[in-house]
């Protein structure tokens, strides 16, 4: 039987996306979104932790997160976990967990009152580009 590895998150982007182009000119976004979770401790005290999640996107879905995504807009991300690992420019070994996106929804009323749209990519434009491609 095959794995699954799936994440479905809904949350708030942190800052505009990032976007860059690979060498064979491939869009990549980068951005953050933000997950809240509330309850209530033993001590009947409300309590909130935020955490902080890591998203890439690739190709047109890429394109259009730089268009039409800014910082406070709710979305829903669907996609993979990855780990990556690389040395920085001090030769220190970095590590780093991020969603490659596949299906990415926007949420909340739109400027012009039309309807939320979702937008999701066939699996293979979701595959990252070669690692000597990546823009980062």
């Amino acid at each position: 039987m095959a794995g699954i590895n799936k994440a479905i998150l809904i949350g708030y982007l942190g800052a505009d996306p990032e976007i860059r182009y690979t060498g064979s000119g491939m869009a990549v976004a980068n951005f953050r979104i933000a997950t809240t979770e509330n309850w209530t401790n033993k001590n009947g005290e409300r309590e909130t932790r935020t955490e902080w999640h890591r998203i890439v996107a690739f190709g047109k879905l890429a394109e259009i997160c730089g268009e039409y995504l800014h910082k406070g807009k709710q979305v829903y991300v669907e996609g993979r976990i990855q780990n990556r690992t690389w040395e920085d420019k001090d030769g220190n070994k970095r590590y780093i967990t991020e969603i490659v996106a596949t299906t990415l929804k926007m949420l909340g009323a739109p400027p012009s009152g039309g309807e939320a749209k979702e937008l999701t990519v066939s699996p293979d434009e979701a595959i990252p580009p070669e690692e000597d491609d990546i823009p980062f």
